[in-house]
C-alpha cells in the first residue's frame, strides 16, 4: 500500500493542509445470494507524472448492507496547485477469498480532490458505474480539514514551593512539554524559559500550535517535566505530571493546580505529598481560518483567460509560431492554458469562464482590440469549460488577424471592475494572461495592478516563448512591491512563470502541464487569504443541505 510519499519524489512540496475523506455509500449492487453484500472502498490516488494509479488506502469492511457508512477514513495531503486525481473502487468482499477482483466488483468512481473540497460543504455524491448494464448505486465523499491541526494556543503556568535544588541558592526551573506517541516513548514539543532563583516562578505566556502538542488528538497524554537548571546542561529533575489538551481547555475558566511528583522520592520517603504545584493561569485557543475553510463556506473562484494575439507570437499557421496548431501536440499556449484551468475550474461551481485575446485586428471591421471575446459574444464572453475555452480560443486564431501592441491594462481592468462588486468574501478573481513579449503599456499595467491589489483579485502570467520577460519580473512583486505614481500595490497579487522553464526535455507534456500548474498556483491560497485577513472576512456560512 502506498503512502503519500512514495507517490512522487518532490520533498519541496508543502501541503495547504490535510484534508479527512469520509465515505459512505448507496443502493449498492446485492451480489450475495442470501444476504446482502459485504462493501470495502479501496482508494487509488493518480501519479502526476507516470499516471499511474496506487492504491493509497482501504476502508473496513461493512457486513450485508447496500448502503455503507465506513467509520475508517483517509486522511490526504491537499495541494491547491496540483489535479489530484483519486478512484474509489467498491468491492463486495468474499470471505472465502481475500483476492478482491474474484470477491465481486460493484463499481467506480473518479474524480480530483479539489472537486470535493470545491463542492457545497465538501460533499460531493457521485454514481458508481463499471458494471455493464447495472445501476451501481452512487458513493459519497465528505471532505473536512484537519483543521484542529491549524489552531494555536496560547497558555501561561506557574509554579509553587518546588523543590529546593541548588546548594547556595533556589532552583531556576523551567519546563519541559512532551507529546505521547503510540510506541509509548515521548516527543520533546516545547520549552519555557527558566526563571532564576525561585521556587515560585511565573513564566511567561507561550504559544504552541496543536499539532505540536498533541498532533491533533485532544486525549493524547502530554507529560510536564520540571527542572532545575544547570549552567552544564546537567540539569536537575524536580518532578513531573501529566495532562491532555482536552483537559486542559476544559480548565481554561479556572485556576488548575496540577501537582508535581518525583517517583523517585515517592519510592524513598513514606510521608512524601509533592515537589510543588504548577498552575494554570490562562489558555487560549485560536484558530486560523484556511484556504479551505473559506472555499467549504462557499467562496468561488472566478477564473478568467486572456490571450496574446500580437503578431511577434508568428503566423499561426507556421510551424515557427507560437500558436502554431500542430496535429500532434498543443502549443505552449494552449498547454498553460490547460494546464491552469484545469485544476481552476474545479472550484467554480458554473464552469462559465470568460475568455479574452489582446493585440488582434477583429473582424467585422478589422479595428485592433485588447479584449475582445474569444467566442466574439461581447455580451456574454463566458465559455463552457476550459475545453470551451481551447475551442474558442483556437477558433479565434483562424478569425482574427495578429497584430499589436501587447497592452494588459485594458483586460486587467475589466477583471477588476467584476472584483469590485463582490468584496464580501463570497468571490475571488484569478486573471490569467498568456504573453509572448515585452508590455508596451508598462506604466498603465502598474497602475491598472495597484488598483487592483486592494480587491479580491489575482494575476497570473504565462511568459511562453523565447523573449525577455525582466520586465514581467518586475510585475511579479516577490522582490519589490509594485508602485505608480508613488503609491505601492496592497498586497502582492501578481505572479509570473516563463513557460520555457517547465518543459520538459523527454518530451513528456503532462509532467511539463503539471510543473507549470504548480508554480503558478502555489501563491493563489496565501493570496486569496491575504485578501480576506486585511479586510477581516470570515468564512461564509455553508448553506444547508
Amino acid at each position: 500500500m502506498a503512502s503519500p510519499g512514495d507517490l512522487e519524489s518532490a520533498p519541496s512540496r508543502v501541503p495547504a493542509t490535510k484534508v479527512e475523506l469520509t465515505v459512505s455509500c448507496r443502493n449498492l449492487l446485492d451480489m450475495d445470494t442470501f444476504s446482502k453484500s459485504d462493501p470495502v472502498v479501496i482508494l487509488y490516488i493518480q501519479g502526476t507524472a507516470d499516471k499511474e494509479w496506487r492504491e493509497f488506502g482501504r476502508t473496513e469492511v461493512i457486513d450485508n448492507t447496500l448502503n455503507p457508512e465506513f467509520v475508517r477514513k483517509f486522511v490526504l495531503d491537499y495541494y491547491f496547485e496540483e489535479k489530484q486525481n483519486l478512484r474509489f473502487d467498491v468491492y463486495n468482499v468474499d470471505s472465502k477469498t481475500s483476492n478482491l477482483p474474484k470477491s465481486g466488483f460493484l463499481g467506480q468512481a473518479y474524480m480530483a480532490l479539489g472537486e470535493v473540497i470545491g463542492s457545497q460543504r465538501g460533499r460531493l455524491e457521485r454514481p458508481l458505474t463499471g458494471v455493464p448494464g447495472k445501476k451501481c448505486g452512487t458513493i459519497v465523499l465528505f471532505a473536512e480539514e484537519l483543521s484542529n491541526c491549524r489552531d494555536i494556543i496560547t497558555m501561561q503556568l506557574c509554579a509553587n514551593k518546588l523543590d529546593k535544588k541548588d546548594f547556595f541558592g533556589k532552583s531556576d526551573p523551567f519546563l519541559v512539554f512532551y507529546r505521547s506517541n503510540e510506541d509509548g516513548t515521548f516527543t520533546i514539543c516545547h520549552k519555557t524559559e527558566v526563571v532564576k532563583n525561585n521556587l515560585n516562578p511565573v513564566w511567561q505566556p507561550f504559544s504552541i500550535p496543536v499539532r505540536a502538542l498533541c498532533n491533533g488528538d485532544y486525549d493524547r497524554t502530554v507529560k510536564i517535566d520540571v527542572f532545575d537548571w544547570d549552567r552544564d546542561g546537567s540539569h536537575d529533575f524536580i518532578g513531573e505530571f501529566a495532562t491532555s489538551y482536552r483537559e486542559l481547555s476544559r480548565a481554561q475558566n479556572q485556576f488548575t493546580v496540577y501537582e508535581v511528583s518525583n517517583p523517585r522520592k515517592k519510592c524513598k520517603k513514606k510521608k512524601y505529598v509533592n515537589s510543588g504545584t504548577v498552575t494554570l493561569l490562562s489558555f487560549a485557543v485560536q484558530s486560523e481560518y484556511t484556504f479551505v475553510d473559506y472555499i467549504r463556506g462557499g467562496t468561488q473562484l472566478n477564473f478568467t483567460v486572456a490571450i496574446d494575439f500580437t503578431a511577434s507570437n508568428g503566423i499561426p499557421s507556421q510551424p515557427t509560431s507560437l500558436h502554431y496548431m500542430s496535429p500532434y501536440q498543443l502549443s505552449s499556449y494552449a498547454m498553460a492554458l490547460k494546464a491552469v484551468g484545469e485544476i481552476i475550474q474545479d472550484y467554480d461551481s458554473d464552469k462559465l469562464f470568460p475568455a479574452y485575446g489582446f493585440g488582434a485586428k477583429v473582424p467585422p471591421d478589422g479595428k485592433v482590440s485588447h479584449q475582445f471575446p474569444l467566442n466574439h459574444n461581447p455580451d456574454n464572453p463566458s465559455c463552457e469549460g476550459i475545453e470551451g475555452v481551447l475551442e474558442s480560443y483556437f477558433h479565434s486564431l483562424r478569425t482574427v488577424q495578429l497584430y499589436g501592441p501587447t497592452n494588459f491594462a485594458p483586460v486587467i481592468n475589466q477583471v477588476a471592475r467584476l472584483a469590485a462588486q463582490e468584496t464580501d468574501g463570497s468571490q475571488y478573481y484569478v486573471l490569467l494572461i498568456i504573453t509572448d513579449g515585452v508590455i508596451s503599456d508598462m506604466l498603465q499595467t502598474k497602475e491598472a495592478i495597484v488598483s487592483a491589489s486592494s480587491l479580491p483579485m489575482s494575476i497570473i502570467i504565462v511568459g511562453v516563448g523565447p523573449a525577455d520577460f525582466l520586465a514581467m519580473e518586475e510585475l511579479d512583486g516577490d522582490e519589490v512591491r509594485v508602485s505608480s505614481r508613488g503609491r505601492y500595490a496592497e498586497r502582492d497579487i501578481v505572479q509570473f512563470v516563463p513557460f520555457r522553464d517547465y518543459v520538459d526535455h523527454s518530451g513528456n507534456h503532462v509532467l511539463s502541464m503539471a510543473r507549470l500548474a504548480k508554480d503558478v498556483l502555489a501563491e493563489i491560497p496565501e493570496q486569496l487569504l491575504s485578501y480576506m485577513k486585511t479586510r477581516d472576512i470570515k468564512p461564509l456560512s455553508a448553506s444547508p443541505q
